[in-house]
């Protein structure tokens, strides 16, 4: 008999991208618009609302607009979906659903590197 009853199996669902991914698109996690444009299909940023995640969303914004591409950045500030890509420190930006950049935040030039 356990003092606690039994462990609870933890399954960690991994994001997919609707443009390049072959696995289902999990029902927790937003997936992209649409095509890939110039290699891009989307872009969220994550954080807690914070003037720093904000900042991060709007230099992403900028340099998407800098580099005349058809994408909408997504902000996802809800804790149960940042903590579903298994991010731990905030903002965090991903580019077709993979991490690039964490716990800091970019310039828009920066952004436009990791996006070109």
């Amino acid at each position: 008999m356990a003092l606690f009853g039994k462990k609870k199996e933890v399954v960690k669902a991994e994001p997919t991208c609707c443009c390049g991914g072959t696995e289902e698109v999990k029902a927790e996690s937003t997936p992209c618009c649409g095509e890939k444009i110039d290699g891009v299909c989307c872009i969220k940023v994550l954080g807690a609302g914070c003037k720093s995640c904000h900042e991060q969303y709007e230099n992403a914004k900028k340099a998407v607009e800098n580099l005349g591409l058809n994408v909408e950045v997504e902000y996802i500030t809800d804790m149960e979906k940042v903590m579903s890509y298994g991010v731990m420190s905030m903002p965090a930006l991903l580019v077709n659903d993979k991490i690039v950049s964490v716990g800091k935040v970019l310039k828009p030039g920066e952004v436009e590197k990791l996006l070109g």
